[in-house]
Formats: structure tokens, sequence, C-alpha cells
């Protein structure tokens, strides 16, 4: 192990056990001691006031009364009178590609908020670079102070090589050889190609049975209606998580199932607010329901939060604040069988603690202690961060030249004038499913007429990983642009293809040969400006740069939407999932459009038969 991954090491239980007990016997005095602060006990669900905490190194020796003999000279005291101590807090199920941040600036940025650890699925990385852009992951994961917990990808691609093109594929022997990694190398990643196990695909069964063989858990991704019997399939192929409940139903009966229901508060998908309601509503035991992100963009973490924003919002729907407290701490510890070392403020658990002042409903996180060493106060990092070196091929990842033509996006069509019935995706506000709705479009000389009259956009995806060179053009409504404008972006899951939206031709080649030129990221071109440009470099989906700089950039690629119409909540979170065909209803690859349906997924033509 380098320096650099050493100075945050988690050592085990077993290699501390002779340190934590001979502070008992006090031939040791505590590292770090936080004294008479009012303790949130996710374990028995109490409020327990003037209470301290003794960290002997990286682990809790003590929890209780105030014991002056457990400290001396050298032990960092912290008066917590008026404040409370909770654990650290833990991200259920979180892609930190999304936040468009590399790792280590993702720790720099949500850190401060009180998140001292997750379980990532670098699916989208695995989508580009393969095995290697997972293992990039995982090592600056490393290097930094949180308690990272990777995942293996499990649908790589989403579906398969039939209906979209990736930049690598995984099948059972990647999944086992990730495993093996080490062990914070926790679970298969969502199994979004849910069909694939209910009807026995040979290679989602043997990745399951590969996970579940090296002791590991297996984390779903299932958007058939939650009454439908096929759940209980899917639960029993050893799927024992899931993210996607939008309704209290979804909840109610993964939770009767045996599974673990994730409620998620990402960027632009709000679930909370109607899934917390199996709890606060029907009762439904809550130890088995887990508050996640999903996906947030950075934009979100500076302006709402992280998992203390989910928390509070949680709280604000009725749910007891400690309860609540469990939902991202302990449960999520729990479903993953790594309680032992981090989810609570127990003896013998790694010292992921945070400090909350004023109202505990507020979530006022005003200091983040990760692994015995504080590391955020106030808001702010208390220690710095090195920087990860990158390999070349991470940060040239985008296999095509920036040569699109305005010709590119013309769609041709069997009539020279008039209408075609149309098939259309139409995206929703706040929701990761689009609805397909048949719409007559104009017809002008042999070509579809999409104007920004039209209230329509054509999207087009290209393949960038230098496999297949495909294409594929398709039509998207409710994107909003009322003016020539365009979208393109590297950022397209789960493929990551080059997928452009836009109403006018023009605007559409400038903002896809953009994002070529820049080797990945966003860019937004309207008629009459420049383009606003996000390089994400590092495999098209994360930046190099500081958190705060991907911020400022990322903000501005929201205000051009704007400007050009498109005034959805974090509109680019929504358009970046046209792409994804394993969610219902409608999306294009760069095979053509494909639609998931109760028989699983089909390729469909644009044009009514």
């Amino acid at each position: 192990m380098n320096d650099v991954a050493t100075k945050f090491a988690r050592p085990q239980l077993a290699d501390c056990i002779p340190d934590l007990v001979a502070f008992s016997r006090g031939e040791k005095k505590a590292t770090l001691f936080i004294r008479n602060g009012t303790l949130v006990n996710v374990v028995s669900g109490e409020i327990l006031p003037d209470t301290c905490v003794a960290v002997v190194g990286t682990r809790i020796a003590y929890v209780g009364p105030y014991v002056e003999e457990m400290i001396d000279d050298s032990t960092h005291v912290i008066h917590a009178d008026g404040k409370y101590i909770a654990p650290g807090l833990l991200d259920g199920h979180c892609h930190i590609e999304s936040s468009m941040l590399s790792v280590t600036q993702f720790a720099n940025a949500v850190l401060p908020l009180g998140t001292t650890g997750g379980f990532f699925d670098a699916h989208e990385i695995s989508n580009v670079l393969g095995l290697p852009g997972l293992r990039i992951m995982l090592d600056e994961a490393r290097q930094t102070p949180m308690a990272a917990y990777m995942q293996v990808a499990s649908c790589v691609p989403s579906t398969n090589s039939t209906f979209e093109t990736a930049g690598a594929e995984f099948g059972p022997e990647e999944v086992a050889e990730a495993l093996s990694w080490g062990q914070d190398m926790v679970a298969l990643g969502e199994v979004m190609n849910f069909p694939g196990v209910v009807y026995g695909d040979p290679k989602m069964i043997g990745e399951i049975q590969a996970t579940l063989r090296a002791g590991k858990v297996v984390d779903g991704h299932y958007t058939w209606p939650s009454n439908d019997p096929r759940l209980a399939a899917y639960a029993a192929a050893g799927v024992s998580g899931d993210h996607e409940c939008v309704t209290k139903e979804d909840v109610i009966n993964r939770v009767r199932l045996g599974m673990y229901a994730k409620m998620r508060r990402g960027s632009a998908w709000h679930d909370v607010a109607a899934t917390i309601k199996a709890h606060t509503e029907h009762g439904i035991d809550s130890r088995r329901m887990m508050l996640v992100s999903d996906d947030r963009i950075c934009d979100s973490l500076k302006e709402e939060g992280h998992m203390n924003f989910i928390v509070r919002h949680a709280i604000s729907q009725g749910v007891k604040p400690v309860t609540a407290f469990q939902m991202a701490t302990l449960n999520t510890a729990e479903r993953f069988g790594v309680a032992r070392d981090v989810g609570s403020v127990t003896p013998g658990t790694i010292a992921d603690i945070i400090l909350l002042d004023g109202n505990i409903a507020d979530v006022n996180v005003v200091m983040t202690i990760a692994r015995g060493e504080v590391v955020a106060e106030n808001g702010a990092m208390t220690v710095e961060l090195a920087a990860f070196d990158y390999p070349d091929f991470a940060i040239n990842s985008v296999k095509l030249t920036p040569e699109l033509t305005p010709a590119r996006f013309q769609i041709q069509t069997p009539n020279q004038s008039g209408t075609i019935k149309t098939r259309v995706a139409m995206v929703r506000e706040n929701h990761v499913e689009t609805e397909e709705v048949f719409i007559d479009v104009p017809v002008k000389n042999g070509l579809l007429a999409i104007t920004p009259e039209s209230t329509l956009c054509k999207m087009a995806i290209f393949e960038r990983h230098g496999k297949t060179g495909g294409s594929a053009i398709g039509v998207v409504g409710n994107v909003g642009f009322d003016q020539p404008a365009a979208i393109a972006m590297t950022v397209a899951h789960d493929c990551h293809n080059v997928l452009v939206i836009g109403n006018d031709d023009e605007q559409m080649a400038k903002a896809a040969n953009a994002v070529i030129a820049m080797q990945g990221g966003i860019a937004v071109a309207s008629s009459g400006n420049e383009i606003v440009q996000l390089p994400l470099r590092l495999a098209g989906l994360m930046s190099t740069e500081p958190y705060e700089t991907v911020v400022e950039q990322s903000m501005a690629i929201s205000r051009a939407l704007v400007q050009a119409g498109c005034t959805m909540n974090y509109a680019f979170m929504t358009l970046s999932l046209l792409a994804l065909v394993v969610i219902p209803t409608l999306h294009i690859s760069d095979t053509g459009l494909i639609r998931i349906s109760d028989a699983g997924f089909e390729r469909v033509s644009l044009f009514a038969e």
C-alpha cells in the first residue's frame, strides 16, 4: 500500500483489539475524547445526554459517562456540550460519477456535510473503461478518509450488446476478480437487467452466483410493478436490496419479501416523500428501510447537501429523528454486513462520528470525524487530500473526431410532405422514467420538421468507444427549448456514448463537436450565443478540477439551459437518462430506440408501423 493510502488506512478490528483492551485496563489513554455530548444511539433508538466517547487510534474504545483517567495531555479533547453526537452518515446507494467530481473531490464535498462513507456503484466508469476504471475508483477512494465500500458493476452494459454498445463487458469472471480485490469490495452493483434474472440469462445468474459464493451481497434495480409475482423470483435469486422504489407500496412489498428498500432523494429523483409513507402511515418496520442519494450532481451537493439533507428531509416527512438517522447509518451498515465497522457509535467500531449543533431535526453538522481524526469543521475540510494521478487511457477515452455535420442530425421520412405519426419519448421532471406517446409531426422535403415551434427535440447518439461506429436518432418531448438550441454530453447512462438533444441541426452539430474536442463533458449551444462547456476528462464522466470549479461550470450549464427555455429541475440529470434503456418506457441507444415492457427489452421503430 502506498504512503498516501496508508495515511487514511482503516485497520481491521482484529488488529486493533490489543490497543482497545489495553485502554480498558488503563494502560493506554484515549487519542481522541468527545466529552459530554448528547448521543444519538441508533442501536437502542435512544437520545442519551451527558455521553462521552473515547477513541484509541481509529476505533472507539468506550462510550458512557465521563471518566477522567481515560485522558492525558496527549489526548485530543473535544467539548461537545450542547451538541449531538451521531454516527457518520452512510449513503447506501451512490454513483460518485453522477456528481461529476473525482472521488477525491467528492470526499472534499461530502465529508464536511457529515457523510463519512458510502456504498458506491461505479458502473458508470465501468461501462467506459471496464475493470481498470473500477480499479481507479477503488484506489482513489482508498486515498481518502471515507469508508468507501465499492460494488462491482453487474450490468456492463446495462442490457447486452444486442441493444447497446459499452466500452467494456462484464460477466461472472470479471465479477469474481473484482470482488477479490479486498474487503472494501462488498457487493454486486444494482442488477438492472432484472428481466435477465427472472428469465434465467446465464450471464446474470452467473454473476449473482459468483457474488454469493464470495460471501457478498447483491443489489437490485427492479422497475416492474412491485405486486408482480416476478419480484419474488428476483428476491429468491439473491437480490436483497433495491432502490427503484417510487411508491409506498414498492417499499412495503420489498420489505415483506425480506429485501432492503432504499428510498431515494437524488438531485432530480424525489422519491422519499412518497415512499416514506410505508413507515409513517402504514407502520412498516423501518429497520429494512434505507435513505440513499443514488445520483446527486455537484450543484445540489453545494446548494442542498448530501445525506444530511436527505435525513433532514425524511424527518420533515414525519420520521422520528433517531429513526431517520438509523436509515442512514445502522440500517445501511447492516444491509452490507459491515456493522462491526461502521454505522453506530459503539465500542469496537471505527470512529466515524459527527457532531451536530442546534435542533436535531436540522441535521446541522459542525464537525466530522473519520477514522478517529477530525477531517472537517464548520463546513470546511481540515485535512488536505492528495491529488490522484490518472493514466492516459482514463482521460482520453472519446474515440471520435469532432467532424459531425448538421446533415448527420436529419431524419429521413417515407413521406415528402404532410405529417407522420412519430414515436416520442416524453421526459418527466424529477422522474427517471419516460412516457411513450405518438405525435403527428410535420414533414418537409422528405425530412422530419423539428423546429423550436414544434416543442419537440431530436435526440441522437453516437458510439464513442471505438467499437461499432453506430448511431441512432429519435424524438423527445418536454425538453422545453424555445429557440434553436442543443445540449451534447458524454454522460449518457449507462454506456456513456455521445448523446445530443436539440431542435436545430446546426446547434446539435456544434454542441456535439465541442464535447468530442474536449475529450468528454457537456456543451450547450444556442443561436447567437457562445457555447457553454463543462469538460469531464476522466472517462468523459468526471472532472479533474477542484470541487468549487466544477460547481461553477455546472451552474453555467444549468443557466444556459434555462436561457434556452429548458427549466426542468436539474435538467441535465434527467436528460442524461434518455440513453438508459433499462428504465421505462422509451429510450435510445446507439442501436436504435429501445422500449421496456412486461416482456423485457425490444427495439422499436421511430415511426408508427
